[in-house]
């Protein structure tokens, strides 16, 4: 699975490049029709070569992207997949209730987070030591709350709330409970 940083800098770089490769097209487009003279034409074959251009660029960068997002293909192949580890975990009057005190799992194991709610609406991620997040879902009451995730290597990690619960959510923080460990 590949680390959602990486996807988010690459994401970042092809789509800034995009948008450049846009706005200069707008730009020369702007320049040509308001220069005075008779080369305030734009050549509609360069044109629609450009915008044709863009089209194929914007279309490739989603079908390549969509190949690089971490949960695609478990999220698609998910009925085939059985986890290797199953974590249920309770959320109630802005607390997280663990089945441990520490959740470890191994690395290349495929780890279903089961969550539930019994009064409101929160959030359940997962954040890396950097504070940059690893995923997160909506906990809805009486819903089902659940996220499928592989871990490629070791860390230890912090849950959240990232949904806004009231004043109290903001303190909803269990810091490095979650460890990935070498497999043995």
């Amino acid at each position: 699975m590949v680390d959602s940083q990486v996807v988010l800098n690459g994401q970042t770089f092809a789509y800034t490049f995009y948008a450049i490769a846009i706005i200069l097209l707008m730009l020369w487009f702007g320049y040509k029709v308001t220069k005075s003279g008779k080369t305030n034409q734009v050549s509609s074959t360069l044109f629609y070569s450009f915008v044709a251009l863009l089209i194929v660029m914007g279309v490739s960068l989603h079908i390549v992207t969509y190949h690089t997002i971490p949960w695609a293909s478990m999220d698609l192949n998910r009925k085939e997949l059985k986890a290797d580890k199953a974590f249920d975990i309770n959320i109630q009057d802005h607390k997280f209730f663990l089945p441990a005190e520490k959740l470890v799992i191994q690395v290349d194991d495929k780890v279903m987070f089961n969550v539930t709610s019994s009064d409101l609406t929160y959030g359940f991620g997962l954040f890396r030591s950097d504070h940059s997040m690893v995923f997160q879902m909506q906990v809805i009451p009486g819903h089902l709350n659940d996220i499928l995730w592989k871990f490629d290597k070791p860390g230890v990690y912090t849950i959240r709330s990232t949904e806004y619960s009231g004043p109290k959510g903001a303190q909803m923080i269990l810091k490095d409970v979650v460890e990935v460990v070498a497999k043995q």
